[in-house]
């Protein structure tokens, strides 16, 4: 049971871990860009804004059970199989790259406009702003941010077990709903719920780290 539940452990930090990096490598970029491009950004572009928006509340509002089935044809087409630790990533990137993007919008819209003024009347240009005022000027934000998102995440990948997704929301399921051994189920559970705190701690201590406020 120890070495199940260790597998679990690994898997689950696996899909975390991967699904959070390809997240957040899809979801800042498309959170920059509904910053900049907004009626009141760098760089309004209204249509480009409109559409990008939209898409990203289409998926946002998919439950994300009903999206792990709808893209199983490109997860295996992906990964070569549906099933696994592995193939649980794409959805899960899937899922969670539209929500940073409003994560991160979010937080750079947090971003004092005065400092970005400032940054204009001195000749930076618009990447300048982005790179060296908004993501520098919005980080204890985005850390904050990323506790939300890592966290939920990794609820994410626990629901996966319902479909053959490995990780501790399998061993939960098959032994603590198919089989009743609800001991293994609440070791499982105690399990994900010191992993959300561990980073919930490390992000939050970041963000409060990163901000120059409390200095």
């Amino acid at each position: 049971m120890v070495s199940m539940i260790l597998t679990g452990l690994y898997e689950t930090l696996l899909m975390t871990a991967a699904s959070s990096f390809f997240s957040y490598v899809i979801g800042i970029p498309l959170g920059v860009i509904l910053v900049v491009s907004d009626t009141n950004g760098i760089k309004p572009m209204p249509v480009l804004n409109g559409v990008l928006g939209s898409v990203i509340n289409l998926i946002r509002s998919v439950p994300f059970m009903i999206l792990l089935i709808m893209v199983i044809p490109l997860t295996r087409l992906m990964v070569g199989t549906s099933i696994g630790p592995v193939a649980v990533i794409p959805p899960l990137v899937i899922a969670a790259a539209p929500y940073i993007a409003r994560m991160v919008e979010s937080s750079l819209k947090e971003v004092d406009a005065g400092v970005i003024e400032a940054a204009k009347s001195m000749g930076a240009s618009n990447m300048q702003i982005i790179f060296k005022v908004l993501l520098p000027e919005s980080k204890p934000s985005l850390l904050v941010g990323a506790a939300i998102s890592v966290t939920t995440i990794l609820g994410y990948s626990a629901m996966a077990g319902f479909t053959g997704g490995g990780g501790l929301g399998t061993i939960a399921i098959n032994y603590g709903y198919y089989r009743y051994q609800t001991d293994i189920m609440f070791i499982t559970v105690a399990i994900l719920v010191i992993l959300v705190q561990i980073i919930q701690e490390i992000f939050m201590r970041s963000s409060k780290h990163s901000d120059k406020r409390v200095k």
